[in-house]
């Protein structure tokens, strides 16, 4: 199952790469900003710390680009985060007129001022990681017993609360039995098992094949471990005063991307197959999985 999972990334990857070369790639800079932009027809759309600001505007800009192109009027930009406490404050406070936030802070916008619009495919790759040194001497979650584990923050569900969750139901009580180091981005979590900080590494697949294609001798002494089952994956929202059809246009067209060539190079980068069409109730699940995490592992993040 992992060796069957990580071959469609990777040859999602394989394709981003080749294409890349054959037309090249626009740069795009961070912007960190204060506010929402949309009274001046400039939209924020904040996207969660899947990777570090520089590569989510590489990624995410030619999106942007796209809806511009087939919005009259509109224009888009990427909100970067520098961490996931940036982001939930932003989010939580309504900064962002649209926003790709993980599953966890999908629900949680709900509270917050938010509606779902869509979401990315591919659910059965939301899944939780463990990465160890190839010469360290862990086989087995109970290993881990005495030792510390690193993960990028409290609130990542697919990287922290569902690798978490792994542990506690897999023989270790993560209050008890091991050390939790937050250390505030998906990169940090890799790199402090790279370094021999900790004995193991929780991420997820896309920055796992991102840091392999972009740090492969350090990616070669770290092999992966163990994965959780997966999960829904990552929603799209839109803040409650955006207009009805400037929202369906948006998941019209992210939900569409995958039928042209030119979106297919675009999927591939992230990499995904496809945006679907979502709504609140989509998420549901994720409170299931809350209300079995918080039963499970008490006092932690609601």
């Amino acid at each position: 199952m992992i060796k069957l999972t990580f071959r469609i990334f990777a040859s999602l990857f394989l394709f981003a790469a080749i294409v890349a070369c054959d037309q090249g790639e626009q740069a795009y800079q961070p912007e960190f900003t204060e506010q929402s932009s949309s009274s001046a027809n400039i939209y924020l759309f904040g996207i969660h710390p899947l990777h570090n600001p520089q590569r989510l505007h590489k990624l995410y800009g030619p999106i942007m680009g796209y809806l511009e192109q087939n919005i009259d009027g509109a224009k888009f930009k990427v909100e970067a985060s520098r961490n996931y406490n940036e982001f939930d404050k932003k989010l939580y406070a309504g900064k962002f007129d649209f926003a790709l936030p993980n599953p966890f802070q999908t629900l949680n916008s709900l509270q917050h001022g938010y509606r779902v619009f869509g979401k990315m495919g591919d659910d059965e790759n939301f899944r939780g990681i463990f990465l160890t040194r190839k010469d360290s001497a862990i086989e087995l979650p109970t290993d881990l017993k005495g030792k510390k584990v690193s993960y990028p923050a409290k609130t990542a569900l697919a990287a922290t609360m569902m690798p978490q969750y792994y542990l506690q139901t897999h023989g270790v009580d993560i209050t008890q039995d091991i050390e939790n180091l937050y250390v505030g981005s998906q990169e940090s979590s890799i790199m402090n098992a790279y370094l021999g900080n900790v004995s193991a590494a929780a991420t997820w697949p896309i920055p796992w094949l991102a840091f392999q294609q972009e740090h492969a001798d350090k990616a070669a002494l770290l092999e992966l471990k163990w994965q959780t089952e997966p999960l829904i994956n990552n929603g799209l929202v839109a803040r409650d005063d955006m207009p009805d059809e400037l929202v369906q246009r948006v998941a019209t067209l992210l939900s569409t991307l995958h039928e042209s060539p030119e979106g297919q190079i675009m999927l591939a980068k992230l990499p995904i197959s496809r945006f679907e069409l979502a709504d609140d109730d989509t998420f549901n699940v994720i409170q299931d999985f809350l209300n079995k995490f918080h039963q499970t592992i008490p006092n932690q993040p609601e």
